[in-house]
């Protein structure tokens, strides 16, 4: 079967066993044996998670988390808010507030993700969401992730990957109640299970594999390069980056120094200049775009399409992946042209408000409505708003 019938065959399956079919799911792809009462983590397994992590480990985590939530609200106070404007007698508006509940999927894999679950759960509590429920695969709740999830302030957990758990918080099972938004990266499972599940609920992106366009200068150290192409080589075996400099002298170092194993995922391309450098990632609008030369900030208003823009040689995207506060969820495969990442904004929406009075100074905007109904036909809209004209003259 190709990938799309797969998954369509597990969410299917998912939607008509439920639970039953989880668990199945659970030991054929993790290898772990697992009852319906056992896909929710406890909140003693919670506990005992915390009392497992490092002090170190918790120290970081907390300064991670303290700077993703002081993003988010701040990024909240400059978002719009609920507003009303009088027309005479008409009122017009929007009433702007979050969704009620939200799935987050935490990916497993080669490496558990402690960091996406402060980067999606902090901005959906700051959005004001009401209830978020995280799935992730078996193997990846250790307890640093747990923990994570402990003190991002996710309400429940539970144990289960890849396309049905996204089935699950899609359309619910009797042990996962259905959430309305599902956000978090995955695999190609769970982006395709995505596609397939949205307008039953929302979804903040399809997320491909993560991506990184360095901009260097001659002045920029090749071994800071070279880490960071090898940074993002390290998400997985998709993942691609590529640097773009105007001197050869540092492409030519910078190739002496990559690992062979990893050079077929690393594009070194030679510009004339640094405007045709801002151009060509304008162009393929990546994940993140590292500027790693001096005075970046001068070229900031040049910059159109990017997930995330790391200004400067001290600001590596490997930051922005922990501590800087934006999330890390971001759009990649060129979706930068026309998408963001996952903010507080994400979980906001927007319903307009309208009200009349029927005052005779309404009459123009009534006329102006029942001759545009009458023109496309639509013969019940005229008649719902000629009894009101009628029975206010």
């Amino acid at each position: 079967m190709s990938l799309r019938e797969t998954v369509s065959y597990i969410l299917e399956d998912v939607r008509r066993r439920g639970d039953a079919a989880l668990c199945g799911y659970a030991y054929r792809f993790d290898k772990v044996r697992l009852r319906p009462r056992d896909l929710r983590v406890t909140a003693r397994e919670i506990s005992q998670a915390q009392r497992r992590v490092s002090g170190p480990f918790l120290k970081a985590l907390r300064e991670c988390a303290q700077n993703v939530r002081a993003f988010a609200e701040a990024e909240k106070k400059q978002l719009a808010t609920s507003w009303l404007i009088k027309r005479g007698t008409a009122t017009v508006g929007q009433r702007i507030g979050p969704v009620d509940s939200a799935g987050l999927y935490i990916p497993g894999g080669r490496f558990p993700y402690p960091s996406t679950v402060l980067m999606t759960a902090i901005p959906a509590r700051v959005a004001g969401v009401k209830r978020l429920a995280m799935a992730s695969p078996p193997g990846n709740l250790t307890p640093e992730v747990l923990t994570a999830a402990a003190v991002a302030g996710v309400d429940e957990i539970y144990r289960v990957g890849g396309a049905g758990a996204i089935a699950a918080l899609a359309w619910g099972t009797r042990a996962i109640p259905k959430v309305d938004f599902i956000v978090g990266p995955g695999n190609q499972y769970v982006t395709e299970a995505k596609r397939q599940v949205y307008g039953a609920v929302g979804i903040d992106s399809l997320a491909g594999p993560s991506e990184v366009v360095i901009i260097a200068r001659r002045s920029t150290p090749a071994a800071h390069i070279e880490a960071d192409l090898l940074a993002q080589a390290e998400h997985d075996p998709e993942a691609r980056a590529t640097l773009l400099t105007p001197d050869a002298g540092l492409l030519r170092e910078v190739r002496r120094r990559l690992d062979p194993r990893i050079r077929n995922r690393v594009r070194l391309i030679k510009v004339r200049s640094l405007n045709q450098a801002i151009e060509r990632a304008n162009a393929i609008a990546p994940e993140h775009l590292e500027l790693l030369f001096a005075n970046a900030e001068r070229s900031l208003p040049k910059i159109r399409h990017a997930g995330a823009i790391f200004l400067g040689p001290a600001s590596p995207a490997a930051l922005g992946d922990y501590v800087a506060g934006p999330s890390h969820v971001l759009p990649t495969q060129n979706a930068g042209r026309f998408s963001s990442g996952l903010s507080v904004a994400t979980f906001l929406k927007r319903s307009s408000v309208v009200g009349f009075e029927g005052r005779a100074s309404e009459w123009p905007r009534w006329s102006a409505a029942l001759q545009m109904a009458e023109t496309e036909g639509m013969d019940h809209h005229a008649r719902s708003l000629r009894l009101r004209l009628e029975s206010r003259r």
